[in-house]
């Protein structure tokens, strides 16, 4: 009796821990979660965290300069797939979270951190490597800003807050 009864505790913690794991793997195939917003790392089990200098994505933007209001185009440009991704615009004096964005690529979605639409991650885990977007800077000054982006790989390997240059904005006193 107490066999059988060792076996029916063991199938069920396998059967729990199996449904715990699956839950956790669905939900981040569908995009970061606001829990990430703050310092846009991931919340994956055992992932390993790789060094922004080993990364192979990079981010860019046509424009050095902007003002209060302006669309910016920013490309998100990799050597390698990877499956999700989170995206965020961000004033260099503070590192608060800045803008929205405005245009976005298939396989993705807008995330409320502060604000509806300030940030971007995936939608799903297909395969990405060259992305496009349009963000919007806000119609007040908030000065400089760069763009920060995190990348998953692979459900273990990530590299997060890669950078983009500056983006100053004109006209600042």
């Amino acid at each position: 009796m107490e066999d059988g009864w060792n076996a029916c505790l063991a199938m069920a913690a396998w059967a729990c821990a199996a449904l715990c794991l699956v839950s956790s793997t669905a939900a981040f195939s569908h995009g970061a979660s606001p829990s990430a917003c703050a310092d846009m790392m991931p919340r994956h089990l055992r992932a390993q965290l790789h060094s922004p200098r080993n990364n192979y994505v990079t981010i860019h933007t046509n424009m050095s300069f902007y003002v209060p209001g302006d669309k910016v185009p920013v490309t998100v440009r990799s050597s390698r797939d990877f499956m999700g991704f989170l995206l965020q615009a961000r004033k260099v004096s503070n590192d608060e979270i800045a803008g929205t964005f405005v245009f976005i690529p298939p396989g993705s979605k807008l995330l409320t951190c502060f604000e509806d639409g300030d940030t971007v991650t995936h939608s799903d885990k297909s395969l990405k490597r060259n992305l496009s977007f349009v963000w919007k800077a806000p119609d007040q000054p908030i000065g400089d800003i760069k763009f920060f982006i995190s990348v998953v790989q692979s459900y273990f390997v990530y590299w997060a807050r890669i950078e983009s240059a500056i983006v100053a904005q004109r006209g600042q006193n």
